[in-house]
């Protein structure tokens, strides 16, 4: 069977005539053999042009896998990042269109400059100014959390923003009431065609653009990060790498690097709050093995997401170790890690908050793609 390829110029049209078993290039009525050779050649120049001509791209959407970290838990391939999604799930976290009056959005309580979490109270504000019963974990290296929320009770990147949307005490309000406003908007149907080529928005496309967003949400580039990749003139000072050494003694076993957490639930001692009541992991599996159980946050950012906590009943980092050291509380489920006491001098002390200070990212914190406005 016979194929050809036509070929335009201005002047003329040039064209290959496969026959199977000789390549003829024909211009006009003139006729000459050409070698498979030229052909091979001309259509990789052609492809080459192509390929120049083909969109890039854009990094600012590109997910990452630092070098020797683990592969991420999240499945990309269920909901690929697009720039249009992206910028749509931004907007959406600014947006308190989520809340039942409009008043309170996703970054109400996930700030940028303080690691997307919130920092001028113990435990969250929702709406009508009602007070939850939790600190706000701070949001990034999503995409490797097995878990999500202090007690775990979700699994899936997606399904979480459903707990402060309906929960009474955040926003106060439900998946139709949050899609049906939305659909009543002209941008964000807009948006939403643009990102998923269908302007009707559904719960699971609201929910996957909200995921386009936080699961870019990436921390590696600390000065913990360019010391550990040996960058040129960068190196701990000496109190920074005592301290370092302290934490890999008596902290690294929960907060395991390169992500700072093993993402395991544990029992750190805490007196239980007599207000809030809370005991951690167990009102979701009713299990009293897992009574005062709480999610092991990542200490990266350490620095800038206080207060600390699963109620925030810290305020300084100073505090937080002054527990480890010396106010821990013994129960039957307490973490093994803590069984035996943790002795450090003051000067210890002192070195491992420099150490963890090292652990803050402002590339991370000051990143413009993460900010409410739209800076392109």
């Amino acid at each position: 069977m016979s194929s050809i390829i036509f070929l335009t110029t201005k002047k003329r049209i040039a064209y290959f005539v496969n026959t199977g078993k000789a390549t003829t290039y024909c211009i006009a009525n003139n006729k000459m053999k050409l070698t498979s050779r030229h052909i091979t050649l001309f259509l990789l120049t052609g492809l080459l042009v192509l390929l120049s001509f083909a969109r890039k791209e854009d990094p600012r959407y590109r997910f990452v896998i630092p070098k020797g970290w683990p592969k991420p838990t999240y499945d990309f391939k269920r909901n690929k990042v697009s720039e249009a999604g992206f910028e749509l799930g931004r907007t959406l976290f600014n947006d308190p269109i989520l809340s039942k009056d409009n008043s309170i959005s996703c970054a109400s309580c996930h700030l940028n400059f303080t690691a997307f979490t919130h920092a001028d109270h113990n435990v969250s504000h929702g709406i009508y100014g009602l007070k939850g019963t939790r600190n706000s974990l701070a949001l990034f290296n999503l995409a490797w959390n097995k878990t999500f929320m202090w007690d775990g009770r979700v699994t899936d990147l997606e399904g979480q923003p459903t707990n402060p949307i309906t929960n009474r005490v955040e926003m106060d309000n439900s998946m139709d009431s949050v899609v049906a406003k939305l659909n009543r908007s002209g941008n964000y149907r807009k948006l939403f065609y643009t990102a998923f080529k269908d302007s009707v928005i559904t719960p699971k496309t609201l929910l996957k653009s909200l995921a386009q967003f936080t699961v870019m949400l990436e921390s590696f580039n600390s000065k913990y990060d360019s010391v550990i990749r040996s960058e040129p003139g960068v190196a701990f000072t000496e109190n920074e790498l005592k301290g370092y050494n302290l934490f890999k003694q008596h902290c690294a076993s929960c907060h395991t690097e390169p992500l700072f957490t093993n993402n395991a639930f544990k029992n750190n001692g805490l007196l239980v709050d007599t207000a809030l009541r809370d005991f951690g992991r167990m009102s979701i599996t009713h299990q009293a093995s897992d009574s005062l159980l709480f999610r092991v946050p990542s200490l990266r950012n350490i620095g800038v997401s206080g207060p600390y906590m699963h109620d925030g009943r810290f305020g300084r980092l100073k505090d937080v170790v002054e527990h480890y050291t010396s106010g821990t509380i013994k129960s039957p489920t307490l973490s093994h890690e803590l069984e035996n006491e943790i002795r450090l001098s003051t000067q210890d002390k002192k070195d491992l908050i420099s150490f963890l200070n090292t652990l803050t990212d402002k590339y991370f914190l000051y990143d413009v793609r993460f900010r409410s406005t739209n800076p392109y």
